[in-house]
């Protein structure tokens, strides 16, 4: 009997991999087309939200894709949130952990997630992948055992760096999706929601004076980039931690 595509998806997360014995194709066609694997299903998946974004992406959209049925997909993919693992677990793959070194400590953690920003800001909105799932897939747990480490290298206590590897996670999950959300209505040319420095100056500029701070220091209030608040947020949360100095 063929395994079931839970028991795939657990030995997957067993042996580390996202590869599977290839689907046969069916029907006249069905010589001339690549077999399906998971890695197909990735690459495809991928390449519809590089695309279209993460909204475009459902198990139909990747199975038109392959010039299959949605059921061809199921052999190998549980649901949506089997391929959401997956595609996060590949993007995860990508990332580059230190040997943790207690006195380099918070550069090495501010390191890696700048590396998953950039990963997640490859695939528009991709990170919305990873709200609210708890990890199993190999490559996902990788990176969080290889920060794990780095934050306990700093002299950091255990539920400390517990908490810390959450939160920062999440903040970069969500500047990343905020980022992508922006550069999407900017593409859709709907940019009267995502305005200019010199636009956002002149707004508040024209605030009545009940607005006395956001007035004065909107200089301030609009200053740096995305990754300079990115940067400064990230800074933020590893210098508030009672680890080494």
């Amino acid at each position: 009997m063929s395994p079931t595509p839970e028991q795939r998806r657990a030995a997957r997360h067993q042996l580390g991999t996202g590869s599977s014995a290839p689907a046969a194709r069916r029907g006249p066609s069905g010589g001339r087309k690549k077999p399906i694997t998971v890695d197909a299903i990735i690459s495809t998946a991928f390449a519809i939200v590089e695309a279209e974004g993460y909204d475009a992406l459902t198990m139909r959209r990747v199975a038109a894709a392959l010039e299959t049925g949605p059921s061809s997909l199921y052999a190998h993919v549980v649901n949506k949130e089997d391929l959401d693992e997956l595609l996060i677990g590949r993007l995860c793959a990508g990332i580059d952990l230190p040997e943790p070194d207690p006195a380099a400590w918070r550069q090495q953690i501010a390191g890696v997630c700048t590396q998953l920003r950039d990963q997640y800001l490859r695939y528009p909105g991709i990170s919305r992948a990873a709200f609210a799932a708890a990890p199993s897939n190999l490559d996902t747990l990788r990176v969080g055992e290889g920060m794990l480490a780095i934050l306990l290298a700093g002299g950091i206590d255990p539920q400390t760096a517990a908490w810390a590897l959450d939160s920062l996670s999440l903040y970069v999950n969500a500047y990343s999706l905020e980022v992508s959300l922006a550069n999407s209505r900017i593409g859709r040319g709907d940019d009267g929601w995502v305005v200019s420095r010199d636009e956002l100056l002149r707004r508040f500029a024209a605030l009545p004076d009940t607005f006395p701070r956001t007035k004065r220091y909107a200089a301030e209030l609009t200053a740096g980039t995305v990754h300079d608040r990115f940067d400064f947020t990230i800074g933020l949360m590893i210098d508030g931690l009672p680890g080494s100095r």
